[in-house]
Order: structure tokens, then C-alpha cells, then sequence
């Protein structure tokens, strides 16, 4: 169950492209990470099964640091608000909690296709919809981030993801957060939820049997070394980079993000035989 060179270069060029993707559009880079060490893990012979919840759980612990790399450059430019991330990633990190112990329960091939459908829902969504009065502001009573940061995060664990992807929408259109502000928060949001959810894939995968090497429960601290050390750096580059792009290009670029994960979570690409 060893890992050989091109295994761990590609590991590594994922990390780069996962922490630029983070600290640019405010995700934890899921749709990168997930499929690679899926396909690392099953490459050297273990159990699919136990395969996607390794890639869950480890892709949670990735992004933590991740996350925490992204919303120092973004609190440099002014563009988190705290009180609504903090408020957001408690609930959050609470909901990934209960939902990574689900995602050890439920069957994951119906998961996966119900939350594509849901992010392909999402970019359209904010693809159609007219974008918010630019003098409405984001409220200030907690409770909305309350109700909006637990559900969201049991999904979030249901599917080993940091949850941006899913509360970047939300915040524009509901909660009236400017684009920016909106991707700036997020990225402070998923250091909670990374927690809640990477804690709680670790309790459920010990005492597994078929584990990777360097496995505690269902992290893979050699993937994430891999992964986080090349993912740090360049999460602070991708927020750099975020700050020099109008709001308007931001967000269909993240409308293009969202709808590629959707339609490979669903399995559109694998259908149609196309390699991406």
C-alpha cells in the first residue's frame, strides 16, 4: 500500500492548485482533492469504501490550514466579516460534525449524486438571479448565520467538503454579503467546519480495518502533508489574485466552478466517457 513518485507528484501538484483555488473563490478546493486521492487510494489497492471516506476525511484536514492561510490575506484587505464567519463556522462546524458521522451510515454513490444536483441548482441560480441592491448589507443579528450555518454544515460532512462552495451562494443572495465579502468570509467559515468535520471522520475510521499507511481513523496524514504543505502558500497567492479581479468576473468564474463539481458529482463526465 505504498506510494511511488508520480502518485506523490501529483499529491503535490494538487495541493498547489487546491490552495490557489481557495484563497481565490473562497472554496476548500473538494472538487480538486477528493477525485485525486480517491484515485491515489484505490491505486494502491485499498477498498473503494474505505477509499472515499480517507479522501473525506483527509480533504476536511486539508482544508483547515488551507482556510486559515486564505482568511489571514483576506482580513488584510478588509474583506472578512468575522462576527457572521464566526457565527456561520461554529453552527457549521457543529452540523459537519453529525454529518461525517452520517457520511459512516449512509450510502455514498446517493449522497453524492443528491448534493451535484444541488451545486448545479446553485450555479444557476446565481447565474439567473439579479444580484443584490449594492446598499443592502449584511444583518447583524446572529440568528440567520445560526439557521443557515447548521444544515449547511451537515452537508458539508455528509460529503467531506469545507462548505464555502455552498455558502458563497447563500451569503450574495440571502444574506446580502458584497462578492468579495461573501469569499473573504467563507474562507474564515471553513476553519470551523474543517474541524468539526475532520474530528469527527477521525473518531468514526478508528479501529477500521484496511486502512492506508500513516492512517489515524479516516485521515491520511501522509496525503496531507502532500497536500496542505503545497496548499498554504498558494492560498494566500489565490487571494491576492481575488482582489485584483472585478466582482463581476468572480463570480462567473465561481459559477463556472460550481457547476463543473456538480456535474462530476452526479457522474455527467463518467457517462459521457470524457477524461476531465
Amino acid at each position: 500500500m505504498e506510494m511511488h513518485a508520480t502518485q506523490i507528484i501529483i499529491l503535490l501538484m494538487t495541493g498547489v492548485g487546491v490552495g490557489f483555488a481557495s484563497g481565490l473563490l473562497g472554496v476548500g478546493g473538494c472538487f480538486i482533492m477528493v477525485p485525486v486521492q480517491f484515485w491515489v487510494l484505490k491505486s494502491i489497492g485499498v477498498d473503494p469504501t474505505i477509499a472515499i471516506r480517507v479522501a473525506f476525511g483527509t480533504n476536511l484536514l486539508v482544508v483547515l490550514p488551507t482556510a486559515l492561510s486564505g482568511a489571514i490575506a483576506h482580513h488584510k484587505r478588509g474583506a472578512v466579516l468575522w462576527k457572521a464567519g464566526i457565527a456561520l463556522g461554529i453552527t457549521g462546524a457543529i452540523g459537519a460534525f453529525f454529518g461525517a458521522f452520517l457520511a459512516a451510515i449512509l450510502p455514498g454513490k446517493i449522497l453524492t449524486v443528491a448534493f451535484g444536483i444541488a451545486i448545479v441548482l446553485g450555479a444557476i441560480r446565481m447565474l439567473t438571479a439579479k444580484p443584490p441592491k449594492v446598499d443592502a448589507e449584511p444583518p447583524e443579528n446572529l440568528l440567520p448565520y445560526v439557521l443557515w450555518g447548521f444544515p449547511l454544515g451537515v452537508v458539508s460532512g455528509i460529503i467531506g467538503i469545507g462548505g464555502g462552495v455552498l455558502m458563497i451562494p447563500i451569503m450574495v443572495f440571502f444574506l446580502k454579503f458584497k462578492m468579495h465579502q461573501a469569499v473573504g468570509t467563507s474562507t474564515a467559515l471553513m476553519i470551523f467546519t474543517s474541524i468539526g468535520g475532520a474530528v469527527s471522520f477521525l473518531i468514526n475510521g478508528l479501529g477500521v480495518q484496511g486502512l492506508p499507511p500513516y492512517s489515524t481513523g479516516y485521515l491520511n496524514w501522509m496525503q496531507w502533508i502532500l497536500l496542505a504543505g503545497c496548499s498554504i502558500p498558494m492560498a494566500a497567492v489565490g487571494a491576492r489574485t481575488a482582489h485584483l479581479l472585478p466582482a463581476k468576473q468572480l463570480k462567473y468564474l465561481f459559477i463556472a466552478v460550481m457547476g463543473y463539481m456538480g456535474l462530476k458529482m452526479i457522474g455527467v463526465f463518467s457517462w459521457l466517457n470524457l477524461p476531465i
